[in-house]
């Protein structure tokens, strides 16, 4: 599946219960979150981008590797391709990712009894 392009945010859910979750309803924006997206083959570089901040993490499919969560902590993980959809377990919550109708679909889902599932759908620009 060919993730690589350019995508901004055009819609989400939960977006500030999900922050809130997190312990980062300060970080909320009303900025357009846009993601870039670098592959080749199996390996990628994840980045998201407001106007003065930006979170990066480089995988490769199938390996463990080193990610960074949005408050900048460092954990170990491997990042699966299910069917079409990128698949990782970050420290607070299940993420995923795929491609839908040229859209970059993004879910993240916090765990426990209010657990959260945030929706970010993203154009290509």
């Amino acid at each position: 599946m060919a993730f690589a392009g350019k995508y901004e945010s055009e819609n989400q859910e939960n977006y500030e219960e999900f922050l809130e979750a997190l312990g980062l309803l300060s970080a909320k924006t009303d900025h357009n979150v846009v993601t870039e997206v670098l592959q080749d083959g199996n390996d990628f570089t994840w980045t998201q981008s407001i106007p003065n901040w930006a979170w990066s993490n480089k995988f490769t499919i199938g390996q463990e590797c080193e990610l960074v969560t949005m408050k900048g902590d460092k954990f170990k993980a491997t990042v699966l391709l299910e069917g079409e959809k990128i698949s990782a377990q970050f420290p607070q919550y299940q993420f995923t990712a795929e491609i839908i109708e040229d859209k970059l679909v993004m879910n993240c889902i916090t765990s426990g009894e209010k657990g959260v599932a945030f929706k970010r759908i993203s154009k290509r620009v």
